[in-house]
């Protein structure tokens, strides 16, 4: 399953440009890609880059990697509880409040990408075991519809988002 692939009725418009933005691979190959091409990104900036802050207010590249984390998290809970055919509404979060509650500028870069790789391979395991039925299920997250399986390739495109803000806003 590919992003391209995904019906129109399997996303609300608030996730398209992450999911234009996931590649043109299948999602467990595009899951798996992503993670290594970000992880080899980010150990090619130079070490003086990651506390730096283009404009008074904005996030370093830790505090961006670590809402990387925190959102694939969340996006991953998402599609856990609407595969297991869970109606309930999942609410949205405030990802500022997420990053004034962490300690992510007292970690080492290193830290950081070990954390986020292990939550990538669990989530891999997660889509691996759902079945299609499961990866087509509808449920609402942040007052949208939105498919299991296009969650998956939310969370890829919203990864390759924020390293197009490194290469534009940091380097």
């Amino acid at each position: 399953m590919k992003a391209d692939q995904l019906l129109e009725n399997e996303y609300g418009s608030a996730f398209h440009t992450y999911i234009e933005q996931a590649g043109e691979g299948d999602l467990i190959e595009e899951l798996e890609i992503s993670l290594h091409d970000f992880i080899k990104f980010v150990q090619n900036i130079p070490m003086d880059k990651f506390d730096f802050r283009y404009a008074e207010a904005k996030w370093t590249i830790k505090e961006i990697i670590q809402h990387v984390i925190d959102t694939e998290r969340i996006f991953a809970y998402r599609a856990l509880r609407i595969s297991r055919n869970d109606k309930t509404p999942l609410s949205g979060f405030d990802e500022n409040e997420y990053i004034v509650n962490t300690d992510s500028n007292q970690r080492n870069i290193q830290s950081l990408l070990t954390e986020l790789s292990a939550v990538r391979h669990s989530n891999l395991f997660l889509y691996k075991s759902f079945s299609e039925e499961q990866l087509k299920r509808i449920g609402t997250a942040s007052n949208n519809e939105i498919s299991v399986r296009a969650l998956g390739f939310v969370t890829i495109g919203h990864q390759k988002h924020h390293q197009r803000i490194f290469e534009e806003r940091y380097l």
